[in-house]
C-alpha cells in the first residue's frame, strides 16, 4: 500500500493541503532541449563503457516507498549525490509543479543507470504551484542546488526551465500524448554540477519564480551508512 505525503498546494488565488498518495513515480533523464548536447553526452557515456538507455529523453520507473519529504536521508557508502529537479505531480485538481532531488548511487550510476535510481530515496519539497499560475513564463523558472562545503553552504547547480524539455513534452513522450495519469509523479530532469558531480552532508534546492516572486525551498542532511 502506497504511503501519502503532507502537501501546501498554492495558486495565485490561495491555498490549500492535500495528501498525496503516489501511485507511479518516474524519474526521466536526458531531458535537455538541446537535442546535440544530449546526443554527445549519450556518446560520452557510451566510451566510458555506461550503456545508453533506449530512448531520449529516458524514463525510469520507482518505487513509490522511494519519495519522501524528510529532511534527512540515509544511503549506503560515500558515493551518491543530490540533484535538483522540477517535479511534475498529477492531483485531483490538475498538474501541479514542484521541486525535488533525484538523489543516485553514482557507483552503481556507472554501470547500471536504472538500478542507481532506485537505490537512493528521491526528496520532494512540500510545496506546489499549480501548472496554470506558470505556464505562461514556464522558461524563466530557475533552478538551484548548494551542498556543503568547507563548513558553508557552495552554489552546486543552476539553470533556467529553458533548458529542459517542458512538462507537456516530457508527459506527452511518456503517456503518448494522454495527460498524466493521477497520483503520478515525474522528475523532470537537471544540469551540470558546478565543479563537478561530488556527494555532501547538505543538499539544499529551490525553483525560483522571478515573475511572481516566489520560491520553493527544502533541503536535507546526508547520513552514510557504512559498507560492509
Amino acid at each position: 500500500m502506497s504511503h501519502s505525503i503532507a502537501l501546501r498546494c498554492l495558486t495565485t488565488a490561495g491555498h490549500h493541503g492535500a495528501r498525496l498518495a503516489p501511485r507511479d513515480l518516474v524519474i526521466a533523464g536526458l531531458t535537455g532541449r538541446d537535442e546535440a548536447a544530449v546526443q554527445h553526452h549519450v556518446e560520452e557515456l557510451r566510451a566510458i563503457g555506461v550503456k545508453p538507455p533506449p530512448t531520449i529523453p529516458a524514463f525510469f520507473r520507482n518505487g513509490t516507498n522511494l519519495l519522501t519529504a524528510a529532511s534527512s536521508i540515509e544511503v549506503l557508502g560515500p558515493d551518491s549525490s543530490g540533484e535538483v529537479e522540477f517535479v511534475l505531480v498529477s492531483l485531483e485538481d490538475g498538474l501541479w509543479i514542484g521541486v525535488g532531488s533525484d538523489h543516485t548511487d553514482r557507483r552503481v550510476e556507472a554501470y547500471a543507470i536504472d538500478v542507481s535510481k532506485q537505490l537512493c530515496p528521491k526528496v520532494l519539497a512540500p510545496v506546489l504551484w499549480h501548472w496554470r499560475d506558470v505556464a505562461p513564463h514556464w522558461d524563466r523558472l530557475v533552478l538551484r542546488a548548494w551542498i556543503e562545503d568547507g563548513g558553508r553552504l557552495t552554489l552546486y547547480q543552476e539553470g533556467t526551465a529553458a533548458a529542459l524539455r517542458t512538462p507537456d513534452a516530457l508527459i506527452a513522450a511518456w503517456t503518448g500524448g494522454a495527460p498524466l495519469p493521477v497520483g503520478t509523479v515525474m522528475f523532470g530532469g537537471t544540469f551540470a554540477a558546478i565543479g563537478g558531480i561530488r556527494a555532501s552532508t547538505r543538499f539544499e534546492f529551490e525553483i525560483e519564480d522571478p515573475l511572481l516572486g516566489r520560491a520553493i525551498r527544502h533541503g536535507y542532511t546526508v547520513r552514510t551508512l557504512p559498507l560492509t
